[in-house]
């Protein structure tokens, strides 16, 4: 979002450097992120009002480091620099950084030698580095140490730089450190709300699309809903035509009571069956990305075959004046698809509407809240009204069910899953249990187990119940029910439920896994 002035946050390959960026804007400040190589050029142009140097796997005195003239870039902005990026700051501003004897991993504590704002002398926090800063660059001196007496703070005109991840829920006002560099080093307005939100993508919107025309495929799910409504109140709905697909891959019900629960909000949605289509595609494939592919594809045929639709039924637009596919991806899709803006980041899987997505494809994407998380994406949703019951929805992903049946997808299986999926969130609705979670449903796994039913033998499949809490969906845990309600659940679905005779409950937190199993 080029026309807002916020915080630059250069990536040097840290899996944590989204955090930055949430952790900023739940304090009122707008920040991007972009590979650490930047031009300078660049960094002029987006004037931020200060710059942050993320953390990363290397250290800097390696060879093939990530790199880069700090010296230039604090004549532009003030600098935080963090774990990495304290590192570099001591090197490029002439101090000395070598490997350490002793490696602080996790939870820690610094003492700082001087008071910063709302931050405790002795500060609870987190770290993960084999580096420490043997000798400080001159004009930047030692503001805090760890346990072990190793420098965990530089501090200088206009330069402030820690050892730790103040971005991590484990550090003890790791919010009031960044909020001290925003508001007492940078001055920054701290004005990145809702409303101020709206009003960007809005206008962002209307710049990008001018007189043309948009498809915007709808999910049932929060983030696409929100994106419809955003482009809907930005463009009119006789410009954004919104489409709901029934892919054969949605949970039981879900195309009724989606089309159903989109009555009222003034859009222009359209319900398309392509259940055979599909399956057609999926049909013979096991691998998760081939399959996240092959949706991918399916969905722009689809949405290509409904823009001829359109105009065929002499209501529509032309098909050349629908140039736009708008999509519900958020920060979380595109971290986990791409390396993070062309930092050295790692891949961790595509997603159906992010690496997914053919390369003939014609269409222009279009994808207001791409750089957003999925709070900013709710509250959103409520600036605009959204139904509680859609603002609150947990997440479903776009591959849907063929996602949560491990190994080749059938019409059997499908069914398996999508019974056991309702009784699970039923029964998490019926004990109150819905909201207190972020994200929850069935896995079938491609194993079979021996069984007693009716006092017969049995060989049937096994289930995995998967329920996390996050605010983000970048981290995760998992929920820790009760027993009885994991019992009660687990005897109605082998009651219920013909072809499962075992269910399990994943108790692994996001890392080292994701949420999703594939």
């Amino acid at each position: 979002m080029s026309s807002v002035r916020g915080f630059l946050i250069l990536d040097f390959g840290s899996q944590l450097t989204q955090l930055i960026a949430r952790r900023l804007r739940e304090l009122g400040y707008y920040s991007e992120i972009h590979p650490f190589h930047l031009s300078t050029d660049k960094i002029r142009q987006l004037n931020p009002f200060g710059i942050i140097l993320s953390g990363g796997p290397a250290s800097v005195y390696e060879e093939k480091s990530p790199q880069r003239n700090l010296r230039e870039l604090k004549e532009i902005s003030p600098l935080f620099g963090i774990c990495y990026g304290m590192q570099l700051i001591a090197k490029e501003f002439g101090g000395m950084v070598e490997s350490s004897d002793h490696r602080e991993y996790g939870n820690n504590t610094v003492e700082w030698k001087m008071p910063i704002a709302e931050v405790p002398l002795n500060q609870k926090v987190w770290m993960s580095h084999g580096d420490r800063v043997r000798v400080p660059p001159p004009g930047l001196s030692v503001a805090a140490v760890s346990a072990a007496g190793i420098p965990a703070a530089l501090i200088g005109d206009g330069i402030l730089a820690v050892q730790f991840h103040p971005e991590v829920s484990h550090t003890e006002a790791g919010g009031a450190l960044l909020k001290h560099f925003a508001q007492n080093v940078c001055h920054a307005p701290a004005d990145w709300n809702p409303p101020h939100m709206l009003e960007v993508l809005i206008q962002d919107a209307k710049t990008k699309v001018k007189d043309e025309h948009v498809v915007c495929g709808l999910s049932g799910g929060v983030d696409s809903t929100v994106v419809a409504l955003l482009l809907t109140k930005a463009l009119t709905a006789e410009r954004v035509h919104c489409v709901f697909v029934d892919t054969g891959l949605l949970r039981k019900d879900e195309y009724e009571n989606v089309l159903k629960a989109y009555e009222g909000l003034g859009l222009n949605v359209r319900g398309v069956d392509a259940q055979k289509d599909f399956l057609e595609a999926l049909k013979g494939l096991e691998d998760p990305e081939a399959k996240r592919k092959a949706i991918g594809k399916m969905f722009i045929d689809v949405f290509e075959r409904e823009i001829h639709n359109l105009e065929n039924t002499g209501k529509g637009p032309k098909a050349e004046q629908v140039q736009w596919l708008a999509q519900g991806t958020l920060y979380p899709d595109v971290i986990e698809s791409v390396p993070s803006f062309g930092g050295p980041s790692q891949t961790i899987k595509s997603h159906h509407n992010v690496g997914g997505l053919p390369e003939r494809m014609k269409l222009k994407l279009l994808e207001p809240v791409r750089e957003l998380f999925k709070d900013e994406v709710r509250a959103l949703g409520r600036e605009l009204k959204t139904p509680a019951a859609l603002v609150g929805r947990h997440p479903f992903p776009g591959p849907g069910l063929a996602i949560r049946v491990i190994g080749d997808v059938t019409e059997e299986k499908l069914k398996i899953v999508r019974e056991a999926d309702a009784i699970f969130i039923n029964k998490l609705i019926e004990k109150n249990l819905y909201h207190k979670i972020w994200q929850a449903f069935c896995v079938l796994l491609p194993v079979q187990t021996v069984g007693v039913q009716g006092d017969g033998r049995t060989y049937d499949r096994v289930l995995a119940l998967r329920a996390v809490t996050s605010v983000d969906g970048m981290t995760a845990d998992w929920y820790p029910f009760e027993f009885e309600f994991l019992r009660e659940v687990s005897n109605e679905i082998t009651n219920r439920v013909k072809g499962v005779s075992r269910v399990v409950y994943d108790i692994t937190s996001k890392p080292p896994a994701t949420i999703e199993w594939e």
